[in-house]
């Protein structure tokens, strides 16, 4: 088992010991995604694989907010932001602008990416990096400012 999902389940007992249902809700909802690809591929997943599931879980939050929001939805919005932050408990500290901006810089100079042609061999060096770090959006829009 990896570490981070052990911690994940750790704190999953932590959580049920204190009675905390909202908190118990998520990281029982965060296992069931590890646990059902680690099914359907047969497979035992690594601390890599587990941050990109809490990547994908913590970006549908994030869409459902804005939808939430632009329907006048604040209660649901709310909710979908406190999901957020106890997923958020399990990833990395975020990379700042910054930081993102030099890893881009880093991963083009060791591709030799001259154009937009290449930024799939930028981002395949890119993501591993900044899995679970930083926004793949905001990535996206950093390689094309920089090739482009």
């Amino acid at each position: 088992m990896s570490d981070l999902k052990k911690h994940i389940s750790d704190t999953l007992k932590t959580a049920m010991r204190a009675k905390e249902k909202q908190r118990v809700t998520v990281i029982r909802t965060i296992l069931s995604e590890c646990k059902k690809i680690e099914v359907d591929e047969r497979i035992e997943l690594d601390d890599a694989r587990v941050l990109a599931v809490l990547d994908k879980m913590n970006k549908q939050r994030k869409d459902s907010t804005q939808q939430f929001l632009d329907g006048g939805r604040e209660d649901l919005a709310k909710v979908e932001q406190e999901e957020m932050q106890i997923i958020s408990e399990f990833l990395p500290a975020q990379l700042t602008d910054e930081e993102v901006a030099e890893i881009v810089k880093a991963a083009i100079a060791e591709t030799g990416a001259s154009s937009m042609q290449q930024m799939g061999a930028v981002m395949a060096i890119v993501k591993p990096q900044a899995q679970g770090r930083a926004d793949m959006a905001q990535i996206s829009k950093q390689v094309k400012a920089q090739l482009g």
